[in-house]
């Protein structure tokens, strides 16, 4: 049997928003699963989109920013990354973001990767840069960040992440296709 890759075999009966915040709404939904049988599906809709970015400069150095992730109840090094708003032209969000937690401002922008994030419960969608011709400044980290900001060779950080050292899926992904274009 052919799949038809366009239409969608579940069947929405009933949503109700059980969750709210600034960040993300959690539904409950009643389903007709693709079997034709009543189910139930819980999504969790983010209200912006992520951003990352690999800062590198003319020397292949690069900017990881340390901090500690609440939800999975550990450190974590990653890149430096945030939300978008909707809305708003995602490379003005990674320039807002790259200036508040590294103090770095970027002339040169390239997006390396779109990506869905845990796209089994989430409808989170990310976009990943990278930023050269660097300048510095200070730093504006948001209230709720505790960072500690790390310049290392990005040579270190594809080390890092083949390691298993970094986990965090949005810098993983970065830095490996990152890795592939600066062999080209």
């Amino acid at each position: 049997m052919k799949i038809n890759e366009t239409s969608n075999p579940w069947k929405l009966v009933a949503s109700k928003s059980v969750y709210e915040n600034n960040w993300i709404e959690v539904q409950h939904q009643d389903v007709i699963t693709p079997a034709g049988n009543p189910g139930i599906y819980g999504v969790v809709h983010f209200k912006n989109l992520a951003i990352g970015i690999i800062p590198l400069d003319q020397d292949n150095n690069t900017w990881i920013v340390g901090q500690y992730r609440y939800p999975l109840k550990k450190y974590s090094w990653e890149m430096p990354e945030g939300g978008g708003l909707i809305g708003v032209d995602p490379i003005e969000s990674a320039k807002r973001e790259l200036l508040e937690e590294c103090g770095i401002i970027a002339n040169k922008w390239d997006k390396i990767l779109e990506m869905d994030l845990s796209n089994s419960a989430t409808d989170e969608h990310a976009i990943l840069y990278v930023a050269r011709d660097l300048s510095f400044t200070e730093s504006e980290p948001e209230e709720t960040e505790d960072l500690q900001v790390k310049k290392i060779p990005f040579e270190d950080l594809f080390q890092m992440v083949m390691s298993g050292e970094i986990e965090d899926a949005m810098t993983v992904a970065a830095v490996l296709k990152l890795k592939l274009m600066l062999q080209d």
